[in-house]
C-alpha cells in the first residue's frame, strides 16, 4: 500500500511532515512546508498505487527468475534454447497486464 508520506513526497520532495496513524486528517506540516490539499494527496496516492499495481508482474517475475549464476549454468548445459525455455516459463506464468 502506498502511504500518505510517499504521496506527499512525490508531490513535494522537500516536504517536512508528520502523519499520525496514516490519517489524512492528522498531518502536521513542518519547516515552512506549504500544505498540500487532501484531495491532491489522495489523488497522488491513488495514482502511485495504480502504477505500482500495474507492474506486479515485473516483481513476480524478478522473484521467480533463476539467479544469474543459475541462468549461466543453464546456458552452459542446455544452450540458448534451453535458457529461453526456462525464461519463457516464468514470462508465461506472470504475463504482462
Amino acid at each position: 500500500m502506498i502511504g500518505l508520506a510517499q504521496a506527499i513526497l512525490s508531490i513535494n520532495p522537500k516536504a517536512s511532515v508528520v502523519i499520525e496513524d496514516e490519517n489524512i486528517k492528522k498531518i502536521t506540516w513542518h519547516d515552512g512546508t506549504t500544505p498540500i490539499a487532501e484531495a491532491d494527496i489522495l489523488a497522488k496516492q491513488k495514482e502511485l498505487q495504480t502504477a505500482y499495481d500495474n507492474v506486479k508482474y515485473q516483481r513476480d517475475r524478478a522473484e521467480a527468475y533463476p539467479s544469474i549464476a543459475d541462468q549461466l549454468d543453464d546456458l552452459y548445459h542446455n544452450g540458448i534454447d534451453g535458457w529461453k525455455k526456462t525464461i519463457k516459463a516464468v514470462k508465461d506464468k506472470y504475463p504482462k497486464g
